[in-house]
């Protein structure tokens, strides 16, 4: 409890050394969560009555200058471990979906960020990327630009995972062609609107970057809306070179010879 104290001392700085006194807790957690990973299953429910209303202050109150460590709290205190040591710091950042600061698009964001780092896990998670994706696909419409493009983020992580196996199909994972035909007119009317563009053209960079191996029915589908991004980004050197280098991806990426005949129709719709 005495150890707690010094932890909550920590983060409730308000002096000019916050910065460097959430960087030593962060630092610290990240230890406590991956040196605990042999622990029994009492010793952990213990740590984790204590660990999870620490950490829901901590990511209640994040900053500029904050949010980075604590990301990597995360990101080092569970990477390379086995999730099904690691499934009390996952179920707590799942449950950040669930505790989204209305009206602070700051903290929303920083959320979801540290949500991210859950990719540390890949494939290994099929359950929390299920919901993740199913949570995050109805915040795409959500008013405020940056969480939009971080949901677009999130979404391309979500979906990363969908390969087909040696052995068959997987079906644990978001489903990138299902995603692709859910969403498919939502995009298309976002396209049209000014103020959502950018969203739509991040959106399918994330998604065609994150699976040109092999290539989806769903990534040939959009490939002409890709193709179009170049007069829609005009202002935007980021987005529009981010498309032409996923354009550029489907040169040199895997085809099954199913998939050549539906491409050359795709191809000729862009203009």
């Amino acid at each position: 409890d005495s150890f707690m104290d010094d932890l909550y001392i920590l983060i409730r700085d308000k002096t000019k050394k916050q910065e460097g006194s959430h960087r030593v807790a962060a630092e610290i957690v990240a230890g406590m969560i991956r040196g605990s990973k042999h622990w029994t299953l009492d010793m952990l429910d213990e740590l984790w009555k204590k660990l999870t209303p620490f950490l829901n202050e901590v990511c209640t109150n994040l900053s500029v200058e904050t949010v980075s460590h604590w990301g990597s709290c995360f990101k080092y205190g569970m990477e390379d471990e086995d999730p099904r040591r690691m499934y009390r710091p996952i179920e707590f950042l799942r449950s950040l979906m669930n505790n989204q600061t209305m009206g602070n698009t700051f903290l929303e964001t920083s959320q979801w960020s540290l949500i991210q780092k859950l990719s540390n896990f890949e494939w290994r998670i099929p359950a929390i990327w299920c919901a993740i994706n199913q949570y995050a696909n109805e915040l795409l419409d959500h008013p405020y630009k940056a969480i939009r493009e971080r949901i677009a983020s999130v979404l391309g992580t979500s979906l990363s995972f969908d390969i087909k196996l040696p052995n068959g199909q997987s079906t644990r994972h978001p489903n990138v062609d299902q995603f692709i035909d859910s969403i498919r007119e939502r995009l298309d009317q976002a396209i049209r609107i000014s103020g959502k563009k950018p969203l739509v053209i991040q959106l399918y960079t994330q998604i065609f970057s994150a699976h040109i191996q092999p290539v989806k029915h769903g990534i040939i589908r959009i490939f002409p809306h890709l193709c179009e991004t170049d007069s829609i980004a005009a202002n935007d050197d980021f987005i529009r070179n981010s498309s032409i280098s996923c354009r550029m991806c489907l040169a040199v990426t895997y085809f099954d010879t199913s998939f050549i005949e539906e491409l050359v129709e795709q191809l000729e719709q862009v203009s």
